[in-house]
């Protein structure tokens, strides 16, 4: 599978905002709405091949969270209207609301798609896995494959390969692990089990940066609020503001809490930033589990890879300009740096366009914070060793941007290529057949005709014989007795 492109060698993509989820209220639009992006595809797929084209029409976290009977009413709109305008291949089974699940699998497969993990290739230096053959004794070696990491603002995300020699511990690891663990065919048929993949994905709601710092907000208001002398008026006023560690020095923010203003001033602490971050990861003393207490089945750090996308890259990239391969010394190092500079010079250094196009002056404020949660998340939260020296962090892959739908074409459509061979099996048998066909019946209409003209031509000689003999006079008779 390849990514289309136009005549100017661009890749053929379009998004439009907001989500379709906005619509929950006047769900008769939301064909309409989306009605550019299907004209768009229309004019790149060729007509001839509009009707075996598959659509597919995949909601995620904005659909997840309304109701189903707004779920419902936004997808039969799609159902009903776009058959009537586009000949795309759309039944009912191509239009769902996924699971955050599917969605990390989804996730999962593109990027190893891109990397090239499902390649069956034998490149010197590629680390690979054993798995399970046709036969017990036959173990087949493939490539290994990549972890992902993605931390957006609502929430965050882990997806990576489990191999079936990883066993769990106890029955009960094994029941919590059912919800956790995907496990999927990505061959070109079921038999081909060489290419059973078990993943285990899990999506954590309220961990994502912007969420994290929520929650983060509202502890700093109930400390404050249940924690302060009498007296005192810190917090209430700009001239007596609350310290926050997690905020660039002397940088100021104001929230709205319990009915009050509460005044915020940076003081620029990176580790006790962190300190502060620990207890909103809801970790538990079991070994084996993650945020919030999740179970998490066994990870060989030495022998993997991961990668990070969305708030781990633009944490690590857009002001640190450290995107890319990750080091834990370097990354506190950059970040106890900048969360110690004045809010005036950081200012000024945005002025001066010295951090990258995507930062704006909500990110600088609240760069140290998400620094803070992306590493707690990941050391703390994941278990991650600070020596880890195998994460990447990226918004794109080779140039490719590498999003959940790719990993979702690919699966719903791993059967297609030998259906298609199989048919063009049978068209060309077919074709054999009729040619020879073709070929058999002219012998045979050669035959009878040439067993017809024998039959005319014996009949036509029987009724010569009989005409002659009729025709023939009768031979003299002698007479008995004397003349």
């Amino acid at each position: 599978m390849q990514q289309m492109r136009d005549s100017n060698r661009k890749p053929v993509v379009m998004k439009i905002k907001p989500g379709i989820s906005e619509f929950a209220s006047s769900p008769d639009k939301v064909s309409d709405y989306i009605s550019p992006l299907l004209s768009f595809a229309a004019e790149h797929v060729p007509r001839s091949k509009h009707k075996e084209t598959p659509l597919y029409i995949l909601c995620t976290a904005g659909m997840r969270i309304l109701p189903e009977s707004q779920q419902k009413a936004i997808l039969e709109d799609l159902l009903t209207d776009i058959p009537v305008h586009f000949d795309f291949l759309f039944s009912d089974s191509h239009a769902e609301v996924i699971s955050g699940k599917q969605e990390g699998v989804y996730a999962w497969i593109g990027i190893n798609f891109v990397l090239g993990r499902f390649e069956h290739t034998d490149d010197e230096g590629e680390a690979v896995v054993e798995v399970p053959g046709k036969e017990p004794h036959e173990p087949v070696f493939r490539k290994r494959t990549v972890g992902i990491l993605d931390m957006g603002g609502v929430s965050t995300q882990i997806a990576y390969e489990v191999p079936q020699s990883v066993s769990l511990a106890s029955p009960l690891q094994e029941e919590v692990a059912k919800n956790l663990l995907a496990e999927f065919n990505l061959g070109c048929d079921t038999h081909q089990t060489e290419h059973v993949y078990r993943v285990y994905v899990a999506t954590f709601l309220g961990f994502g940066g912007n969420a994290a710092r929520g929650r983060y907000e509202q502890s700093l208001a109930r400390r404050l609020l249940s924690h302060r002398p009498q007296g005192s008026r810190a917090g209430l006023s700009p001239q007596s503001p609350l310290a926050d560690p997690c905020l660039p020095r002397e940088a100021r923010q104001e929230l709205r809490q319990a009915g009050r203003t509460l005044h915020l001033r940076g003081t620029g602490h990176f580790q006790q930033c962190r300190q502060l971050l620990q207890p909103l990861l809801n970790r538990t003393n079991d070994s084996q589990s993650s945020l919030n207490g999740v179970f998490q089945p066994p990870l060989h750090f030495q022998s993997s890879e991961f990668y990070g996308f969305s708030e781990f890259y633009y944490c690590t990239e857009d002001v640190l300009r450290m995107g890319g391969d990750y080091s834990a010394a370097k990354f506190t190092k950059a970040a106890q740096d900048y969360c110690a500079t004045r809010w005036s010079v950081l200012r000024e250094r945005f002025e001066r366009g010295l951090y990258a196009p995507h930062a704006d002056l909500h990110r600088l404020k609240f760069q140290c914070f998400k620094s803070a949660w992306m590493f707690e998340v990941f050391h703390r939260g994941f278990s991650f060793p600070e020596s880890y020296g195998s994460l990447k962090t990226a918004l794109q892959v080779y140039d490719k941007e590498v999003q959940w739908t790719l990993g979702a074409i690919l699966y719903r459509t791993r059967f297609l290529p030998l259906r298609d061979i199989q048919q063009e099996n049978f068209r060309g048998i077919h074709s054999h057949w009729r040619s020879f066909s073709f070929v058999y019946n002219h012998y045979l209409f050669l035959a009878c005709f040439l067993v017809v003209l024998l039959s005319i031509l014996l009949y036509l000689l029987r009724l010569r014989r009989i005409h002659h003999s009729s025709s023939s006079p009768p031979a003299p008779q002698k007479l008995p007795g004397n003349l």
